[in-house]
């Protein structure tokens, strides 16, 4: 795998809209004195199975970090399933507990906090990044196209830790289905640039990936 600088920062936006999995368990960093917790989020998702023609549902936990005022302001009285709105971008950090480790953070830069109700959910990402790896085209056991490969995101961030401005690069594995899975395996090209708009997504083994909903591919 070839990590290939990008020639300015790229955009990584996240919003998600969804239940509090449990009270926020908040603690203060000292030097300076900074709020900071890691929520957990649910969002739900439904769509048609053709085979039974019933609807099936899928329930997605994001692992959610917050810090400074934020914390304050939105979530110092949230309760278990309260409804949160966030918006961040993708982290490398990884939520830890005593059950062990979890997928990577959501790294929120806004939220806001509603009573217990329902609603739908909300789960989107879009990211301008460079393409890592020649993408993986295959067929299912259900004949479905599919499509893999891994992209890079170089991300300019303010850090409330060190109190200034940041550049991270994230790489995630991005998989395509259907007739954008061919566009993507036919046309793309190494260290190309794309735009992408999509889901997140975890894998069994607790690996974040996004969901491609569109795909733009930009000329090099």
């Amino acid at each position: 795998m070839q990590n290939i600088p990008a020639a300015s920062p790229q955009m990584c936006s996240v919003t998600l809209l969804g239940n509090l999995v449990a009270k926020p368990d908040i603690r203060y960093r000292t030097n300076p004195v900074v709020a900071v917790t890691e929520i957990t989020l649910a969002t739900h998702s439904k769509w048609l199975d053709k085979k039974t023609n019933q609807f099936k549902e899928w329930t997605s936990f994001h692992h959610v970090k917050v810090e400074g005022q934020l914390v304050e302001q939105a979530l110092l009285h949230a309760n278990k399933g309260d409804i949160i709105l966030i918006h961040g971008y993708l982290n490398n950090m990884k939520a830890k507990s005593e059950h062990g480790e979890h997928p990577p953070i959501v790294h929120a830069n806004f939220v806001q906090g509603f009573k217990k109700g329902f609603t739908e959910s909300i789960n989107q990402i879009h990211c301008s990044a460079t393409l890592l790896t020649h993408p993986q085209q295959m067929l299912t056991e259900h004949n479905k196209v599919f499509c893999s490969a891994n992209i890079a995101i170089d991300q300019r961030i303010y850090s409330p830790e060190k109190q200034d401005w940041l550049t991270i690069k994230v790489e995630r594995p991005i998989h395509a289905w259907g007739k954008q899975a061919q566009y993507f395996a036919e046309h793309a090209q190494l260290n190309q640039q794309l735009m992408v708009e999509g889901k997140l997504s975890y894998s069994s083994n607790k690996l974040q990936f996004i969901e491609v909903n569109k795909l733009h591919l930009f000329n090099i």
